[in-house]
């Protein structure tokens, strides 16, 4: 019943930084609230499958990281403004990708089978 849109994306040269949002229109994800739920950032690039790129658990703290990304993305929560954020440092051409983010039960990882609310994406450009 509630919206996942994503905002922050854009063109910028390699070695750059972005901050991509996560926003949330409601509080609640088929019987879950938003600061029940994991909270993930994917990615696709053109010709490829969605990947993994970082996830705040909501789990003992725990967050996850690809390691492509790891040291220069980093994943945080505002459960008071029911938004997530990625911030991305060190931008490289690879990262060039549409961005989703996604919420699932607390403990969901790697895997986009445990999501079970997608945004519709923003697009990330890195050129060289």
């Amino acid at each position: 019943q509630v919206q996942l849109v994503e905002s922050g994306g854009g063109l910028v040269q390699a070695g750059g930084s972005l901050r991509l949002s996560c926003a949330a229109s409601g509080r609640t994800f088929s019987g879950r609230t938003f600061s029940s739920s994991a909270i993930g950032w994917f990615r696709q690039a053109p010709g490829k499958e969605r990947d993994f790129v970082a996830v705040d658990t909501w789990t003992g703290g725990t967050t996850y990281y690809s390691d492509s990304v790891k040291g220069r993305f980093t994943i945080s929560r505002d459960n008071a403004k029911n938004t997530v954020y990625l911030q991305m440092n060190s931008l490289k051409p690879e990262d060039t990708a549409v961005y989703y983010c996604a919420a699932g039960a607390a403990g969901s990882r790697r895997r986009t089978l445990d999501y079970d609310s997608w945004g519709r994406g923003t697009q990330v450009t890195v050129s060289s």
